[in-house]
């Protein structure tokens, strides 16, 4: 959520943002219009009341007055005037909450500010390549990951169908358990060699927690929920929401910072309005494996943690052997509360293309906002935390990467040597018997 004071003295600034995240000039002009409005009629509602508070006390003082001078009729006047006020002053708190709470719906939806440095742009189209790695393989025809699965035996779409619905996968033996492998070796990765802590953290959350991380209100559709009481809980979309949500409410020593955490979950998304899209396959599913990283920072070092992250999560692919190549998202293309993206996409061979396999976001105090997270700078006073969250990597996703580059001409896959410590030995998944 952005600052009601920031955007109050930078009208023009965020509707210059607006327009670079795709809103046309009418409807950026129109964004901020609304907030400013919004924001005048809560503060001249608020001055009122503190007017007529001001009024009330010090009319309650005169009838103090009046009863010692015996001015009786003074005294009843003055005293009706304090009821007058009392009753205002009562009501108008109820205003001044409905006031706040239109306002602070406006902010719910506006989107954060791009980062100066990123690239003006439409869409995907407009991402720029900054690096890569590796050399794509060539010697192919190469299969599809789901074609590859199907043919050894161990992924079946038709029996998670039957169970489930479309976006379902049920994974079997060997390529289950090279899956379990790839998440506990980027686990290990993270928490043995990059200084992030290990976090198993709730899979059902609270509305709050949603807003938090910005998931709701925007984004509702894309969430799966189940009543619980007379509420709702939902089910994680990602496991930043639980373990950015950790420091919510909190006023956090800078001494401390940063914080980086890491957890590997199942995650839900009902995918809404993919609907055509990557329909074959484990590509885009409604549940999928991910590990997660999340830093919480103070403000003069997001910007380096940022890149830090990126780091971390291309290194998971530079162990496993996989070609990748890194671009930074453009204004159009970015997401709601991010102020700066990186995607890494892996190459897969089967499609000859580039897919993303993570995304490293850094958010400012966007989210902290929201969450209402602070730490105590070097001059004791508590300002807003930077939050940071990336894929470290996308498990079902890396999985579909090992299985298209170590495939074999007979349709076996070799097991990356990153991997074989946790395969029990398993050094080649061929045709089960």
């Amino acid at each position: 959520m952005l600052d009601i004071k920031w955007i109050r003295e930078n009208q023009q600034a965020l509707a210059e943002a607006l327009q670079k995240r795709g809103q046309s000039s009418d409807a950026a002009q129109s964004v901020v219009a609304d907030l400013i409005a919004k924001d005048e009629a809560r503060r001249a509602h608020l001055t009122k009341l503190q007017d007529a508070q001001a009024r009330q006390n010090a009319a309650s003082k005169e009838i103090g007055k009046a009863m010692a001078a015996k001015d009786l009729e003074l005294a009843e006047t003055l005293k009706s005037e304090v009821a007058e006020l009392k009753a205002f002053v009562q009501s108008g708190e109820a205003t001044g909450r409905e006031l706040d709470k239109a306002l602070n719906d406006a902010l719910a939806v506006v989107p954060n500010i791009p980062l100066d440095d990123v690239p003006v742009g439409k869409d995907e189209n407009d991402n720029v390549e900054i690096r890569r790695f590796g050399e794509p393989r060539t010697d192919g025809p190469f299969k599809e990951h789901y074609e590859l699965g199907e043919a050894l035996g161990y992924m079946d779409f038709e029996r998670a169908a039957r169970i489930s619905g479309a976006r379902f996968t049920v994974l079997t033996g060997k390529l289950a358990r090279l899956e379990r492998a790839l998440g506990q070796f980027m686990l290990d990765l993270h928490t043995t060699e990059h200084g992030y802590t290990e976090v198993v953290s709730p899979l059902l959350v609270r509305d709050e927690a949603l807003f938090g991380t910005g998931q709701l209100p925007k984004f509702e559709e894309d969430l799966f929920f189940t009543p619980h009481g007379e509420s709702r809980l939902g089910l994680i979309p990602t496991s930043e929401v639980p373990m950015t949500n950790l420091v919510r409410d909190d006023i956090l020593a800078g001494d401390k910072l940063p914080l980086r955490f890491t957890a590997l979950t199942p995650c839900f998304r009902s995918e809404a309005g993919s609907a055509g899209r990557d329909t074959r396959g484990m590509l885009r599913q409604h549940q999928f494996y991910k590990v997660e990283l999340v830093s919480i920072t103070d403000a003069e070092s997001s910007i380096a943690e940022h890149e830090r992250m990126t780091e971390c999560a291309e290194t998971v692919l530079k162990r496993l052997g996989i070609p990748f190549r890194t671009v930074v998202l453009c204004t159009g293309d970015m997401g709601f509360g991010s102020r700066k993206t990186y995607d890494i996409e892996a190459w897969l061979p089967g499609q000859n293309t580039y897919r993303e396999i993570s995304s490293c976001s850094v958010c400012g105090d966007f989210q902290a906002r929201r969450m209402n997270a602070r730490y105590r700078g070097a001059d004791g006073k508590p300002q807003y935390v930077h939050t940071l969250n990336g894929s470290g990597v996308a498990v079902g996703r890396a999985l579909i990467a090992v299985m298209e580059n170590y495939q074999n001409d007979d349709g076996s896959i070799s097991v990356p040597d990153a991997l074989r410590p946790y395969m029990g030995g398993i050094t080649r998944i061929e045709a089960a018997a």
